[in-house]
């Protein structure tokens, strides 16, 4: 087991952030090749890959869930929450703006663990755009003037 844990951490030692997730140079592949076979250098990339993105999972789910606790938690008192009972509430802009970034980062390492196809992002992937947004519509008029 020693010798496999070695091998991980040699692999994540040397691996770069690639356009398709985690590779690893090709001089890195020649030395690991002294002792492994190419078979067994894949499996520790693709352990070291896993255990990356279970990281940053539980760091975005972690970060997701505290923000939510911090807003669901602004209903908890009687008089919020007759004003969440009558219909009388507000998310403001930015917590909007923080809430759809931290589900947008787990929603992409989700990707990487789902057997099936996600939630439906129309209408999520229209926010976020509009949240891009949001202050060059002021930038654009004056533009035009």
């Amino acid at each position: 087991m020693g010798r496999i844990v070695d091998l991980c951490g040699n692999v994540a030692a040397a691996a770069e952030e690639g356009p398709d997730g985690l590779v690893l140079p090709i001089d890195a592949w020649d030395q690991l090749r002294q002792d492994w076979s190419d078979e067994d250098i894949e499996d520790a990339l693709g352990l070291v890959r896993d255990s990356l993105l279970q990281t940053e999972l539980a760091e975005a789910a972690d970060s997701l869930s505290a923000r939510l606790v911090e807003l669901l938690g602004t209903w908890g008192d009687a008089s919020a929450w007759a004003r969440a009972v009558q219909g009388h509430v507000s998310v403001p802009l930015d917590v909007i703006g923080q809430l759809a970034r931290r589900v947008d980062r787990v929603e992409e390492v989700l990707e990487a663990f789902r057997d099936d196809n996600g939630p439906d992002r129309r209408g999520f992937d229209e926010l976020r755009r509009r949240l891009m947004d949001v202050g060059i519509e002021e930038e654009m008029q004056g533009d035009a003037e």
